[in-house]
């Protein structure tokens, strides 16, 4: 999502509020239940923000995981292996991912890693994992550049390591831009964070939007709190409204795209604020102080509870009582761990050792496919989601309500 980017696994519910005190430098493991014999051990990878802001979505990663992993080992789904979740918080900071990244690359028993969840975290940790040839699927990041490059037109893969369940802000903005246009509104504002996921997500908008006849009245950018800013929008408001915009589009996270509705609305700018996977959670709803009504974001995938799979996970999901919500990106997580098992399946077969397993078990997600939580899970040459389903969600009566559900084309 961010930076990243999410497709919402379930309907919203209230995020509990946890304290939790977890550093980048420190690794914890969790093992579920198995059976039958399992003589030797291989661990997956978890690097996601498990403190400060976006933790409700880190968390709902990490447990997510530990659910497929417990499934796992309670089937001897690896007969002679038992699997065990290490996992690690990279605080949504491109730096304390990096070093992240290194200490589980370093563990021999890692052969796989779910994470991250914010694409400029990921721009620091993908050559790390590559490296070591440590399989990386991201349940959460949407900048396409992770995958195909730079350059759109000429699409190159970047690091065969790297994966992705998700699909990515090349299909996001585009279809926020034809929902907008097919509504009627013309007119729209952009504001962005100036972080990766932000700033992708808006271009991508912005380009769609204007190629389908839309104008876009005003291109902002804001300054995040932890990067110094004090969700002050004031000054960008006032430089909004002038354009009388009928839509604001937002790229970024819902910690600042919450107090910027308020402010929005409090303007007197009676207009809906949208945006991307990184506002769709119900804290979007609290930070709007009840001035959200009618606000949109799009989020990949459909439903959860659209499906009987969805439905399933999200009861196993209870039944298991963890603290926290599977959150946005809960079941894109649960669907990446459950790839990464599909392919040691293959992978540890024939290997003595979980490091030996590496390069295999890179070569066999790449060839996984299966029905998944979140539809079809299988990946391109890039390592790009097949799956291009969206769905664009609207604020009513105070909870996130699917409005419209299609495959971008």
């Amino acid at each position: 999502m961010q930076q990243r980017s999410i497709v919402r696994i379930g309907v919203p519910l209230a995020v509990a509020a946890l304290a939790l005190s977890a550093c980048g430098s420190r690794a914890t493991t969790s093992t579920g239940s198995s059976s039958g014999s399992a003589s030797k051990t291989v661990k997956i990878g978890v690097i996601a923000p498990l403190s400060g802001s976006l933790s409700a979505l880190g968390l709902g990663i990490q447990h997510s995981v530990e659910l497929a992993v417990k499934q796992a080992n309670a089937t001897n789904a690896i007969p002679g292996w038992k699997i065990e979740v290490v996992f690690k918080d990279d605080e949504a900071k491109a730096d304390v991912g990096k070093n992240a990244a290194t200490q589980l690359a370093g563990d021999d028993s890692v052969v796989g890693v779910v994470g991250d969840l914010n694409s400029s975290v990921s721009q620091q940790t993908q050559p790390i994992f590559n490296s070591a040839k440590i399989t990386q699927i991201s349940p959460a990041n949407t900048n396409p550049s992770l995958t195909i490059g730079a350059d759109a037109a000429n699409p190159k893969r970047q690091y065969a390591a790297y994966f992705r369940t998700c699909t990515t802000d090349a299909v996001q903005g585009p279809f926020a831009a034809q929902y907008l246009i097919a509504k009627g509104i013309k007119k729209v504002a952009t504001v962005h964070d100036k972080q990766t996921y932000g700033q992708g997500l808006v271009e991508a908008f912005t380009k769609e939007f204007t190629k389908d006849g839309g104008t876009i009245t005003d291109a902002e950018t804001i300054t995040t709190a932890d990067n110094g800013g004090n969700n002050d929008f004031s000054t960008v408001i006032t430089k909004i409204k002038p354009g009388a915009p009928q839509a604001i589009y937002y790229g970024g996270q819902f910690p600042e795209a919450g107090p910027l509705s308020l402010q929005v609305k409090n303007a007197a700018l009676t207009i809906p604020l949208m945006g991307g996977d990184g506002i769709y959670d119900p804290k979007f709803i609290q930070l709007a102080g009840g001035k959200d009504e009618g606000d949109l974001a799009t989020s990949v995938g459909a439903p959860a509870d659209a499906s009987d799979a969805g439905k399933k996970f999200l009861a196993d999901y209870k039944a298991a009582a963890y603290p926290d919500e599977s959150g946005a990106y809960g079941g894109y997580a649960y669907d990446a761990a459950n790839a990464i098992i599909n392919a040691l399946k293959t992978s540890l077969a024939s290997a003595s050792d979980p490091k030996s397993a590496r390069q295999a078990t890179i070569d066999a997600v790449s060839k996984v496919s299966f029905d998944g939580v979140t539809g079809k899970v299988a990946f391109d040459q890039y390592g790009d989601a097949t799956s291009k389903v969206i769905t664009v969600y609207k604020v009513e009566g105070g909870k996130w309500v699917a409005d419209k559900t299609d495959t971008f084309k």
